[in-house]
């Protein structure tokens, strides 16, 4: 995140590492990373979806640090980013222009991307600007376009308070997961109850209206970058099926997770860590 005097901060001993460079400007907010692994091996930068933030990849991050410098961001109005009221600055295009500057500010110089859900369409619209940064693109769980959306019910359609209650939370989260009794994690309630109803709204219209501007798939298949899609065969939230409409970008690795749901991340660490290493090791060499 930045500081009030607008440098640049880090969590623990990565804020020795970060470099100085022209601060945000005052209407953007302050931006949460953190940094874990050695600062000399090649940048995985992990990307969130809407309502939760870097601790999700907490499982994760272990598995990643023996051989990448794994950055996380808490995108604008999650976590503990700022949570503007103002309506502009939750645009998709725009979260990618804030990560991008973020990225800019430590020094990075390429990264291999992973976008879980609606962080996997900020890091599409991240690559669409900055595709001498992104090397390689990662998607955990992302829908290609609002056709492969699974509408929810109506109970579940959104917390009828705010904040919502805890139950409210875990009945809307419930989706997010392959097994209807899955125990959602207190870190992602905490995570939902800590955004404002405005940033909650402004985030969901923006990924919706992302995706219906055109479809992921579509938007990568010009990029020429190395894709691999992970996809947990029990999402709830997307069309697992709808995986196969990566397949249009040259050279595309789907790989779909049997009984895991939309959140691979969580739901299943290992098998997820395994398939994304075996992808960064073979494009890692252009990542610093």
């Amino acid at each position: 995140m930045t500081t009030p005097d607008g440098q640049p901060h880090v969590n623990g001993d990565a804020e020795a590492e970060a470099t100085d460079s022209s601060p945000l400007s005052p209407d953007d907010g302050d931006i949460y990373l953190c940094q874990d692994g050695p600062r000399d091996a090649p940048a995985l930068l992990l990307i969130h979806g809407t309502a939760s933030s870097a601790r999700s990849w907490d499982m994760l991050v272990p598995m990643l640090t023996g051989s990448h410098r794994v950055i996380r961001v808490d995108l604008l109005g999650h976590g503990r980013s700022a949570k503007p009221a103002a309506d502009r600055g939750y645009e998709t295009p725009e979260q990618g222009r804030r990560v991008s500057v973020e990225l800019d500010r430590l020094g990075v110089k390429h990264a291999i991307v992973v976008g879980h859900s609606s962080g996997g369409a900020v890091a599409t619209a991240l690559t669409e600007q900055r595709p001498d940064l992104v090397t390689a693109l990662a998607l955990v769980n992302t829908g290609p376009s609002m056709d492969a959306y699974i509408a929810p019910e109506s109970a579940a359609s959104g917390p009828s308070q705010w904040p919502p209650t805890d139950e409210q939370i875990r009945q809307l989260a419930s989706t997010g997961f392959g097994r209807a009794d899955y125990e959602i994690p207190q870190e992602f309630v905490d995570d939902l109850r800590g955004m404002t109803y405005h940033a909650f709204a402004a985030v969901m219209r923006a990924g919706r209206a992302y995706l219906e501007q055109r479809a992921l798939p579509d938007r990568l298949m010009v990029l020429g970058k190395p894709l691999l899609v992970i996809f947990g065969e029990e999402d709830r939230r997307w069309r697992s099926s709808s995986a196969a409409d990566y397949r249009v970008v040259p050279g595309a690795k789907i790989e779909l997770l049997p009984g895991v749901g939309h959140s691979p991340i969580l739901e299943d660490p290992p098998r997820t860590a395994a398939l994304l290493l075996a992808f960064t090791a073979a494009h890692a060499a252009r990542a610093d």
